[in-house]
């Protein structure tokens, strides 16, 4: 009985100071006129896990509710770095906060690492940048030769398209290509393409003609985006602009249309963006979520379990997962069309078509078991 009052004089004490301490941090931001915004509140509260503390609530009314949940969700610790993120916008554990006052540009670089992988950290993160409509216009030629090397029968082989498209792919960067298939480039700023068999658009063509052989019906569109951006005279900022036309008509035009991928090239350069797994080569690739949409839980869950998978079969193959926002990206990439929209980055500018297709290829496995995986539950739980 002794052990149950002190038990409850603790608990009460705890909670009055977390009662003071969190008037005492309100009242300073409020004299000190801190400006916090949705996304700064955002970021902070993502120390907290929205599901525990829905448990704990649970639990706390009746103690004989998930017995084996022993670890408390409402620490002071947590309590405490909650309240100082909030109050001072600054997080203990990402440099950038430090300096994005000091340092002009570094508040740009907002993007959140949600799944680092080898080798991902705050000095190689993934950085959006169109290139001027002058480089875009200066594209190169295929290399014949590297492409007759990596081409093969299969290549070539009709494959059935199934009658019920799920899958839509497409490209709104599709100019991006690989500097060892394209003839006489050696800068970074020369992978730049309109031929399919060199850019992302090959990339998509391998992807779709995998999942089509698995059963998995896809639509892809091929649109030289190059193209239809000098056509109507505009940058290649605005790139996003005319590839949600296409989604949203890809969308209303198959409403059973459920998976968005679009398709990148990174600018990164060999040594981060290659790996290789038991004398294999891969081009690394890695996924990128758009936090300014509604559907950007969704998505970032099923970009979570399809890099899982990825290092659990092939370790290192992916860089990560990542969170944009509007201030280092579009923020919403069409990514509010469907909950299983992804954007997805493969390879750089140094990666050959060898690699490319053999990252393309466990891609294609990973993502069509979870297809099937996520169809059969539908199915058992009655909504198939």
């Amino acid at each position: 009985m002794k052990s149950i009052k002190i038990f409850t004089l603790k608990v009460t004490y705890q909670s009055i100071l977390i009662v003071i301490f969190t008037f005492l941090m309100t009242s300073l931001v409020v004299i000190s006129n801190i400006n916090i915004s949705s996304l700064k509140m955002n970021n902070s509260i993502g120390i907290l896990s929205g599901e525990k503390l829905f448990l704990q609530f649970f639990k706390s009314e009746n103690h004989s509710f998930f017995p084996d949940m022993d670890k408390p969700i409402l620490t002071i610790s947590k309590m405490t770095n909650l309240a100082f993120q909030i109050g001072t916008a600054i997080k203990p554990t990402d440099a950038r906060t430090f300096l994005g006052n000091e340092i002009p540009g570094l508040r740009m670089y907002d993007t959140e690492i949600v799944v680092a992988g080898e080798g991902t950290n705050l000095t190689n993160l993934p950085y959006e940048s169109a290139p001027p409509n002058e480089v875009l216009l200066n594209e190169r030629k295929a290399s014949e030769e590297s492409i007759k090397e990596n081409q093969t029968t299969a290549d070539n082989k009709p494959i059935t398209n199934p009658q019920h498209k799920s899958v839509f792919i497409y490209h709104t960067h599709s100019w991006e290509s690989y500097l060892p298939v394209l003839k006489d480039a050696t800068n970074p700023n020369d992978a730049i393409s309109s031929d399919e068999r060199a850019n992302v658009i090959g990339l998509g063509d391998r992807l779709a003609r995998n999942l089509m052989s698995k059963g998995i019906g896809v639509d892809h569109d091929k649109t030289n985006m190059t193209q239809e951006l000098l056509k109507k005279g505009w940058k290649s900022t605005q790139a996003y602009t005319e590839s949600r036309e296409i989604v949203e008509a890809a969308a209303a035009k198959n409403n059973e249309l459920k998976y968005f991928i679009d398709i990148h090239r990174d600018s990164a350069r060999k040594q981060i963006t290659t790996k290789t797994i038991n004398g294999v080569n891969y081009a690394r690739l890695y996924f990128v979520i758009g936090r300014e949409n509604k559907n950007y839980l969704a998505n970032l869950e099923m970009a979570k379990a399809l890099n899982s998978e990825l290092e659990k079969k092939y370790p290192g193959v992916s860089r990560g997962v990542f969170l944009k926002s509007y201030k280092d990206g579009n923020g919403v990439y069409n990514q509010d069309i469907s909950n299983k929209a992804m954007l997805l980055e493969i390879g750089g500018v140094d990666n050959n078509l060898n690699e490319l297709h053999n990252t393309i290829d466990v891609f294609s496995d990973i993502l069509a078991d979870y297809y099937w995986k996520s169809n059969d539950s539908k199915a058992v739980n009655g909504n198939g």
